[in-house]
């Protein structure tokens, strides 16, 4: 019996060795097996300069779209046109752009809203020069303004401030000058009294003693859509969960933002070519503009709708399935 016994236990012993043996090998094997690849996305900004399109770096840099399986590149156009054309030729995947593009989109375009992701215009502002005479909204009336295009937002923006001061569509003058640095030269030269352009560069020519920031628009339209994303449709029909996944990576991206002001502000200040004390003010004025889930207010629709007809983008309002889509909202990352 003793000799069967030993048997026995030899037996066990072996086969608890050759157990062992055989899930090391497993979880071995399972080591050098390569990892799922994340999926390829390519996603482009309307304009490199605005400090709301750096959530994307912010992103990439801190793995928040690796988290979902991206590998996300991006790429600058110049303006949003030029983003509609590339989601158009399939060369984009996603694109950060303004609301009133939207407009572009119930022309037949190939993309479509899928979120908001800022509100109300915080990121425009106007700039009077450093010693202007110019020191409140109130001295503006009959004055010339320097935008960049007729039926630009820009433009828009301004007579809706007009229109509030009771002055009507035309109490402030308008020059359509093109690009921001004509309109800094023309500043400069005194063939504009004020000029209307991005808050943050605003902020700069404060810095180097050219130019000060008068107000910021959001006032105007304090129900808005500034920013949104966009993405083909037929990307939507084939691939939805990867929309779903991007989606949940910008607004994961700005969660981190809205909590992290230090590190936001060392990628904008790298990836925007600014000073940190212009990225900094820039932050705390703008931070606020960030939506957290994508949501389309029917309000900001309903201003958007106007605006369209306003700056001659189209001759009636659209649907609203014409401009945007929900079918992804409320984004919870």
């Amino acid at each position: 019996m003793r000799g069967g016994e030993e048997i026995l236990r030899k037996n066990y012993r072996g086969s608890v060795i050759l157990h062992v043996f055989a899930v090391v090998a497993i979880v071995t094997i399972g080591a050098f097996e390569p990892a799922h690849a994340a999926d390829k996305v390519h996603a482009a900004k309307a304009a490199g300069v605005a400090w709301t399109f750096t959530l994307l770096d912010v992103g990439i840099e801190q793995g928040i779209f690796a988290k979902y399986g991206l590998d996300v590149d991006t790429s600058d156009m110049a303006g949003d046109a030029r983003l509609q054309q590339a989601l158009a030729a399939g060369s984009v995947d996603f694109g950060l752009g303004s609301g009133p593009s939207m407009a572009l989109a119930a022309k037949g375009g190939q993309a479509i809203a899928v979120a908001a992701f800022a509100g109300e215009p915080r990121n425009i502002a106007i700039i009077v020069g450093p010693d202007s005479p110019i020191k409140t909204v109130a001295n503006l009336k009959g004055r010339m303004v320097g935008a960049t295009t007729k039926g630009s937002l820009t433009e828009w923006l301004v007579q809706r401030l007009s229109q509030q001061q009771g002055w009507g569509d035309n109490g402030i003058n308008m020059a359509e000058l093109g690009t921001f640095d004509a309109s800094v030269a023309a500043l400069k030269t005194n063939q504009v009294d004020a000029m209307v352009g991005a808050l943050e560069a605003g902020y700069l020519l404060e810095e180097k003693g050219e130019g000060k920031v008068l107000t910021g628009l959001e006032k105007v339209a304090p129900k808005f859509h500034t920013h949104v994303v966009f993405t083909r449709k037929d990307l939507i029909a084939s691939n939805p969960d990867l929309v779903s996944r991007f989606l949940k990576g910008v607004f994961a991206s700005i969660a981190f933002m809205k909590t992290h002001r230090d590190q936001t502000t060392e990628i904008a200040t790298r990836i925007l070519h600014q000073s940190p004390a212009v990225m900094k003010r820039t932050y705390d004025y703008e931070i606020s503009m960030f939506e957290d889930d994508g949501h389309f207010d029917p309000a900001a629709i309903a201003v958007l709708k106007d605006s369209f007809i306003g700056m001659g983008l189209l001759t009636e309002k659209p649907a609203d399935e014409q401009l945007f889509t929900a079918r992804f909202l409320p984004v919870k990352p």
